[in-house]
């Protein structure tokens, strides 16, 4: 697989892997056995680029993602790029499936946060450490000078943010040099596109969560019967009701021409597309399975001309469809 630079000089490949979901809100946590031959097919497929976060975890294990991928990418830590994330907490007191985060910007929280992530990731530093969701009490100048100096400890090597704003980004990088922004992005959510230009002008890469729209661009899904598992957060997403499924017919059927012409899938053209879009654009969709893996992975092998993202483009500028999940809520302190 090729390679992608974010920021100044961290290297990573083509498509990374969202491990959040071998732990979190799917609804199905994976084995260590189910996780050790995702991974081991991930690296197989030239995959080197790893995300997780301190918050994602079971009811029984607030922590099970970094402990899992610490035992499980062990073999292979001097070969990847392992990324995390700190400064949220969730709303343990709601009765919702999708519980509020309440952020936690604190230099304080910061410091204790990278402790217990080294620990659980069995590793002495973070290639990439973000700020999970900016906390609007804490200046962003604090949180950045807390994650200056943790790269000057060497506990991590790079820092970025989650879900940013430009003059969040802008501050945040005055004080200490962003290398990436990690942000909600696919098909159906296209708001963070207006952050093109600084991120260009500052260097700055740009990694895609959800970048199939949390599953719905495989076009696979066909009933919001499918997401009623305790703890499932698409059994709450706008996208998967059945109102929303209707809605989104004419796209689907729209994105698997698409992909057809293209001897591919329709989240391969998802991810070719958002790739062919800008170079310092990196998707990490997430999956728990084998050959869903296989299948995001190889869309790197897709290219797509200007021309076809153009055309892309304008069709989704018009063609209905419905809304999609912007997020867990965020929560005052």
């Amino acid at each position: 697989m090729n390679k992608r630079v974010l920021g100044k000089d961290l290297e990573v490949s083509e498509i990374g892997l969202g491990c959040m979901g071998m732990s979190h809100a799917y609804g199905t946590v994976s084995t260590q056995k189910e996780a050790e031959e995702l991974i081991a097919k991930a690296i197989d497929e030239g995959c080197t680029f790893f995300d997780t976060a301190e918050v994602y975890g079971t009811a029984e294990d607030p922590h099970h993602n970094e402990k899992l991928l610490g035992e499980v990418l062990r073999p292979y830590r001097n070969k990847i790029v392992l990324a995390s994330k700190c400064g949220i907490r969730f709303d343990e007191i709601a009765t919702t499936v999708n519980k509020p985060l309440i952020p936690d910007g604190r230099p304080e929280t910061i410091k204790a946060s990278i402790d217990g992530s080294l620990q659980r990731l069995r590793t002495d530093h973070l290639d990439l450490y973000y700020i999970h969701r900016i906390d609007q009490t804490v200046p962003i100048e604090e949180t950045a000078g807390a994650m200056k100096e943790l790269m000057e400890q060497g506990k991590i090597t790079h820092w970025g943010l989650s879900e940013a704003s430009e003059e969040t980004i802008r501050r945040a990088h005055s004080i200490c040099p962003v290398t990436a922004i990690q942000n909600r992005y696919s098909m159906m959510y296209r708001d963070y596109e207006k952050l093109f230009p600084v991120l260009e002008e500052l260097k700055i890469g740009f990694v895609a969560f959800s970048p199939l729209a949390n599953g719905l661009l495989t076009a696979d899904y066909h009933s919001h019967a499918e997401f009623e598992r305790p703890g499932d957060y698409r059994s709450a997403m706008p996208q998967f009701t059945e109102e929303g499924l209707k809605e989104n017919e004419k796209f689907l059927l729209w994105m698997k021409q698409l992909a057809e012409e293209k001897n591919a899938t329709p989240a391969q053209i998802s991810l070719a597309w958002m790739s062919a879009k800008k170079p310092y654009i990196v998707p990490i969709p997430g999956t728990r399975k084998v050959d869903r893996l296989e299948e995001n992975m190889k869309a790197s092998e897709i290219k797509l001309t200007q021309d076809e993202v153009k055309s892309i483009d304008e069709m989704l500028g018009y063609i209905p469809m419905s809304q999609v999940f912007g997020g867990s809520k965020i929560q005052k302190k």
